[in-house]
């Protein structure tokens, strides 16, 4: 029954094949259940009344429900063997600057997750987000990749003090590299690079633990009293919206740039794994995508509702499927081994910054790949990719580089005579880009 069901005989795999990628990409991607809480905790404790221990617990628990919600969808509907959990960038992008920098709640952050999970349900149900994919150009696909990997990296490097951002005199200065915490935090992301050279499964998972551990034996770690339990209030922030602001411009352009991120890093991170697993027709299109595609608009409307961000299909998928994975099967067994996450509540929340930070900074070196890929010896293609890339990490706002570049390329097109390579669909795109720019909360 599971071998029909799964397609096993016409995939070319086998329970035992499907059951190892599984676990391999568990193990690939388990540092989301310690990163993505640890990035979005000052966000939540900065508007919300809730303690330490509450923010961590609801945390968790919102990632591993959404994370099983998306995983196990993925594995028995659209009986693919890609994993789901809530996107790196996309968290970086509410916590640094939805929240912290431009002063929402996270409630009301929350508010622009659902609606932008529910639009995409709507439109992967209308069969129109293959049609707004082919506005968006290659090589500003490229950028959005690549700059949302120097954004990532630049928030990991500051928070392992190895930079400093915002200082006076200099938008960037040298850290305290004599600090104990920062040099753990060298040593993890040097060992979680070798360990990805090597392609061992759930290295950047073994190096967590591990510089966590060293870190405890010399003073850096506060160790729990407890290692497991269930999380203190785990349903803290469930269902937590605040409506308040969704009239306003400024939610809007938050809307905006949480819509855009989805749709692009969803149908890149598709594109890509289903590449590495051969699911691709003659002409690099994945057949039937609006079932993945579904699922990971349902995940992330149900990751809101629990009070985590935009979720959607994880690049690290690609571990699973070098291991032999190509049904359903692989990613029903990832799912069920997010579920024993929620019993290490005490001892994750006890995981320093120094530990996965570094995995922060080495998903962004990964994001840089795509680079390669911009045509640049066409300048019309180059400028706008170049605008969006700086802006992302000089600017600290993914949103200000992706609307740039959307601005950019069209412009650049029709000073070179060239508008016919400007898709229809990309022209709103643009003016909702400018309107961005218009009501931007700029500071003195």
């Amino acid at each position: 029954m599971i071998r029909r069901f799964f397609r096993l005989d016409e995939h070319g795999t086998s329970i035992s094949t499907e059951i190892l990628a599984g676990a391999t990409t568990f193990f690939t991607m388990a540092y989301i259940v310690i990163v993505n809480p640890a990035i979005l905790a000052d966000a939540v404790a900065k508007t919300t009344d809730l303690s330490s221990g509450e923010v961590s617990g609801a945390l968790l628990t919102a990632t591993v429900i959404a994370a099983f919600i998306g995983t196990a969808l993925m594995g028995l509907y659209a009986r693919r063997p890609f994993a789901v959990a809530p996107y790196m960038g996309e968290n970086a992008f509410v916590a640094f600057t939805v929240v912290l920098t431009l002063g929402f709640s996270y409630s009301e952050a929350m508010v622009a997750i659902l609606i932008g999970g529910l639009l995409f349900v709507v439109l992967t149900v209308l069969g129109l987000r293959g049609y707004v994919v082919r506005a968006v150009p290659e090589s500003l696909k490229y950028a959005f990749v690549v700059g949302i990997g120097l954004f990532l990296a630049l928030i990991g490097l500051h928070e392992m003090g190895v930079v400093h951002v915002g200082v006076p005199g200099a938008p960037l200065r040298m850290g305290d590299l004599g600090e104990p915490a920062t040099i753990l935090g060298i040593i993890a992301f040097v060992a979680m690079g070798i360990l990805a050279y090597h392609r061992v499964p759930g290295g950047i998972l073994i190096v967590i633990v591990a510089i966590t551990g060293v870190g405890a034996l010399f003073g850096q770690v506060e160790v729990p009293a407890e290692l497991t339990g269930l999380p203190e209030s785990p349903f803290a922030l469930a269902f937590a919206f605040d409506f308040s602001s969704v009239a306003t411009l400024g939610f809007l352009q938050v809307l905006l740039v949480v819509f855009l991120m989805d749709f692009l890093d969803t149908i890149g991170a598709l594109i890509g794994v289903s590449a590495r697993a051969g699911l691709l027709d003659e002409h690099g299109n994945l057949p039937e995508i609006e079932k993945p595609l579904l699922c990971d608009a349902v995940a992330t409307v149900a990751g809101a509702c629990m009070g985590t961000t935009t979720t959607g299909t994880f690049i690290e998928s690609a571990t699973g499927i070098e291991s032999g994975g190509r049904s359903g099967l692989s990613a029903v067994v990832t799912a069920l081994l997010f579920l024993p996450a929620l019993f290490f509540a005490p001892m994750i929340g006890a995981i320093p910054v120094f530990a996965y930070m570094p995995a922060l900074v080495l998903v962004g070196v990964l994001m840089l790949k795509p680079a390669a890929r911009i045509p640049y010896d066409d300048i019309s293609e180059v400028i706008p990719a170049f605008a969006t890339i700086v802006l992302m990490a000089f600017t600290y706002n993914i949103g200000v580089g992706m609307t740039a570049g959307l601005i950019l390329y069209p412009v650049m097109k029709i000073a070179a005579g060239r508008w016919r390579e400007i898709h229809p669909a990309l022209i709103p795109l643009s003016l909702i880009s400018v309107l961005f720019f218009v009501f931007y909360p700029y500071e003195g």
